[in-house]
């Protein structure tokens, strides 16, 4: 595995930049991508901050948000070198891929499935989220850190980790994140940006998908499934998987959620979230999906139906 030294070796070596994240970006993936941004941006390289998926509306608040591109909604920069954040392979960033051609990769992430697509893969599964790692790489080349570049790498953090409560959480999470509340972050008020509330208009809505929900396998996992047209019924600032997941984990006894959203006919999402010691990046990974042992997901070139079926199948099979 490559060292902080040897990532700045490589960037060193280029001019221009292609900063991607995984498609369906959480807080996580687009900080890092836009942290990695401003941090390049100051030592005079050109970047393209671009993702499979617009960022989402809870996440235009941070700095440089402005510069986070939508793969369909421009043209194909010029680079020659990718940076890929908190992406366990080259799937995980869709159409975007198909731009590289040659290009030096630098890949650096925290999830334990990570596949090492890159020249330069700096991956610590040890870590708590990319931006964790971002904080170690740019105290390694001196970077000065300012009040933008603290709010995204807080933020990165602190949901990752589910503000500082899962296993992810170390030591080292909290001494960071208390140097970086000397830049006069409120942790109160990023906490009211990233975890958005439930929007009245919406009530209704969740209190019915709450109540589709499956309790199967002895009360153990609960199943999701979200066609298209529930989902854009609810309001684009609402974060409808996190919150669902939020609220069947506190079910006392579940090992296991399961959400299953359709992307379009045939084509479904998955989403997985574990307690104790069930591992569903294992599980994803079954699906050549990936990710935590806690927090993973995939795809399936099926419908909802054929999915659950597939996916109950193998959650079956691990408990």
């Amino acid at each position: 595995m490559s060292t902080l030294s040897q990532v700045w070796k490589e960037i060193k070596k280029h001019k221009s930049f292609l900063i991607a994240a995984h498609h369906n970006p959480d807080a996580d993936a687009a900080c890092s991508a836009l942290a990695m941004a401003i941090v390049l941006k100051k030592m005079g390289k050109k970047t393209t901050v671009v993702n499979e998926d617009v960022l989402p509306h809870w996440l235009t608040f941070l700095p440089g948000a402005k510069s986070f591109h939508k793969k369909s909604q421009i043209k194909q920069p010029a680079f020659d070198a990718v940076i890929i954040l908190d992406c366990g392979d080259l799937e995980r960033i869709g159409g975007i891929a198909k731009w590289i051609n040659g290009q030096s990769i630098i890949n650096i992430d925290h999830h334990i499935t990570n596949d090492s697509p890159g020249l330069v893969n700096l991956v610590s599964p040890q870590a708590s989220s990319t931006c964790e790692i971002l904080f170690d790489l740019f105290k390694e080349a001196k970077v000065k850190l300012n009040k933008d570049l603290a709010v995204l790498l807080y933020s990165g953090i602190m949901t990752d980790t589910g503000s500082f409560r899962y296993d992810n959480t170390s030591a080292k999470t909290h001494e960071i994140a208390a140097l970086l509340m000397k830049f006069g972050l409120s942790a109160s008020d990023l906490h009211k940006r990233l975890y958005v509330g439930i929007p009245l208009v919406d009530i209704k809505g969740f209190v019915d998908v709450i109540h589709s929900a499956e309790l199967l396998f002895k009360n153990k996992v609960y199943c999701v499934l979200l066609p298209k047209k529930v989902m854009d019924a609810f309001s684009k600032k609402f974060d409808l998987k996190e919150k669902i997941f939020g609220f069947l984990r506190m079910v006392e006894g579940i090992e296991v959620v399961v959400i299953l959203s359709e992307m379009n006919p045939g084509q479904t999402r998955i989403n997985f979230r574990s307690q104790n010691d069930f591992d569903v990046a294992q599980l994803a990974s079954q699906f050549n999906g990936g990710g935590h042992r806690k927090a993973s997901g995939a795809r399936l070139d099926m419908g909802l139906q054929p999915s659950k079926k597939k996916i109950l199948t193998a959650i079956r099979k691990c408990l």
